[in-house]
């Protein structure tokens, strides 16, 4: 496609995930002062951060799989493909293969020298044959990318639902469930935490027959191009005992960069503007969809039987009101000092009300509504 392109220089693709790396580092600063600002709970921040350092890992192995690119290894291994035009991230056929290398992460693993192995041939390679050992730094390189893949810490394409206990509302089980997936369409990690009571006989994860069925139906509707309201609904109709309370969903970028994304509107102009040295060309977007439950009705069910269902609050003042099938989203924006700057001086149309995570040449995060 032409929005997808590879990295097929050495330096960029450094470069590249040099500058997620960055990144992934600042958004579990970003989620630790959510929790402050009372908008994630000290529950959601960690659900949150443990999906945020999964994703940092996952980079880390994708930067071990094309450490070489561009370089003669001997092996023809292709370049990391990127959605160029609108997520800035890798194209979800990356995230594709790299579960489909983890089954096969061991077989690999037994066919390759040891990295000590490695090492010794690279020395001998150095001192004695005066080259550089290429073939043996991606021998290396593809080592350590199976062996981050063994340890199965990563976010992969699907992440299936879990669930964590909350107490009693009402007397009533309550859950966490949370699950993620890297959307296909917008080539984004999107992350979602529901809220729910339960009422069944069975507590919810001792249930062999309704959670994974809740499971399924959850990963089934996981689209972002599904509306909050439509996944939430489905869910309450197809479980008479499991009442969803709140369903939010969580949107890792799109990530801007000068540098690799040729995305349109007033995010690359400010970036262009801002003529940042290189590492603080970029910014990412995070946006949390809610959706919650306004009140309960009852409906009939068979000839005597009466069941709860959710009646969900919308919004239809708000920027995306009912079209967007949420309570409200919360937009934020994370970026170095100096596109904030820029930012802040053009004072573009729309982004009044985007919170913005300013990371300063310290490193230091703050924030500004």
């Amino acid at each position: 496609m032409n929005d997808h392109v590879g990295l097929t220089d050495t330096f960029a693709a450094r470069r590249y995930f040099a500058k997620f790396e960055t990144i992934t580092g600042h958004l579990e600063t970003v989620a630790d002062m959510m929790k402050d600002q009372q908008r994630l709970s000290k529950r959601d921040r960690k659900v949150v951060l443990d999906y945020v350092q999964r994703l940092g890992r996952t980079f880390r192995a994708l930067a071990n799989k094309y450490l070489l690119t561009g370089r003669d290894t001997g092996t023809f291994f292709g370049s990391l493909s990127i959605d160029s035009t609108e997520s800035g991230f890798p194209v979800f056929h990356e995230i594709l293969n790299m579960a489909a290398d983890a089954q096969q992460a061991e077989r690999h693993l037994r066919n390759m020298p040891s990295i000590e192995a490695l090492k010794d041939d690279m020395v001998r390679t150095i001192v004695g044959d005066l080259e550089i050992p290429t073939k043996l730094q991606f021998a290396m390189s593809q080592r350590k990318y199976y062996e981050a893949l063994r340890a199965n810490e990563m976010f992969w394409n699907r992440n299936d639902p879990e669930l964590l206990w909350a107490g009693t509302v009402d007397n009533r089980r309550s859950f966490l469930v949370h699950w993620a997936v890297y959307d296909s369409e917008s080539n984004l990690p999107v992350i979602y935490l529901m809220d729910v009571e339960d009422t069944g006989a069975t507590a919810l994860p001792k249930d062999t027959r309704r959670w994974p069925q809740a499971q399924a139906k959850l990963m089934s509707q996981s689209v972002a191009g599904l509306k909050l309201v439509t996944i939430a609904k489905g869910f309450d109709l197809d479980f008479d005992d499991l009442h969803p309370k709140r369903l939010r969903r969580l949107y890792v970028g799109p990530m801007y960069s000068s540098a690799f994304t040729l995305q349109n509107g007033p995010i690359r102009q400010v970036l262009e503007d801002a003529h940042s040295p290189q590492g603080e060309d970029w910014a990412l977007a995070w946006t949390v969809e809610t959706l919650e439950s306004e009140r309960v009705v009852e409906e009939k069910s068979g000839w005597f039987g009466k069941v709860e269902r959710e009646v969900f609050a919308l919004d239809p003042f708000g920027a995306q009101g009912v079209d967007s099938g949420a309570t409200r989203t919360q937009r934020s924006l994370i970026l170095p000092q100096k596109p904030y700057q820029v930012l802040d001086d053009l004072k573009i149309p729309g982004f009044a009300n985007v919170q913005k995570f300013v990371v300063a040449p310290s490193g230091r995060v703050i924030s500004y509504n």
